[in-house]
């Protein structure tokens, strides 16, 4: 006959197992993925943009020339996407471009996709999203002929006011050089451009 109190420390022990196994300690559960597709509702309107951008990027140069002029921002899809659209001038010239933001729900990420009227041609999107206040996207993208990383930040953000800025590294990511950064600060007036 087998022995019944090896068979109960079996039982019990076969318990502690399953409830192990289906318990996680407090705080262990895994919280719902975060949804970001509202990430840039706040920037929806109309905007002053002071703008300086580095004539030369990972040349060595320190040239940098500034601009000003407006950027409007509209929702798309509601919500799902937006259309940016800057128009700026300076002593270096105009720059009038636009930026087509699309949220993707299956990864919970930003695409940003850039196009200048100089050239008639989206770049490479950036991807990425928003954590704690703050937008990161990055893209692979050539430079005259050789590979880089860019990154693109959006930081800090209120209700009235935005800073984005741009670097390219060369390196695979060990260093980065600033490029473009605009500031934008909300205008009085400027009704939400919602469609």
């Amino acid at each position: 006959m087998r022995n019944p109190a090896r068979r109960m420390r079996t039982g019990v022990l076969w318990c502690c197992v399953a409830l192990a196994l289906e318990i996680q300690p407090l705080g262990a559960q895994s919280a719902a993925p975060r949804d970001g597709r509202r990430d840039f509702d706040f920037e929806i309107g109309v905007w002053s943009t002071h703008l300086r951008r580095l004539v030369r990027p990972l040349s060595g140069s320190k040239e940098w020339v500034e601009y000003e002029g407006k950027t409007v921002v509209r929702e798309v899809w509601k919500g799902d996407a937006n259309l940016v659209e800057l128009d700026v001038t300076g002593p270096a010239g105009s720059i009038q471009a636009l930026s087509l933001r699309l949220y993707n729900p299956e990864s919970r990420q930003w695409s940003l996709n850039f196009a200048s009227s100089a050239t008639g041609e989206m770049s490479t999107p950036s991807v990425g999203e928003f954590r704690n206040g703050r937008g990161e996207f990055h893209s692979k993208e050539t430079l005259n002929g050789r590979p880089i990383l860019v990154r693109f930040v959006i930081s800090p953000i209120t209700a009235d006011s935005c800073r984005f800025e741009q670097s390219f590294s060369s390196d695979g990511g060990k260093s980065w050089e600033v490029n473009w950064i605009a500031t934008d600060t909300r205008m009085k007036g400027g009704a939400e451009a919602r469609r």
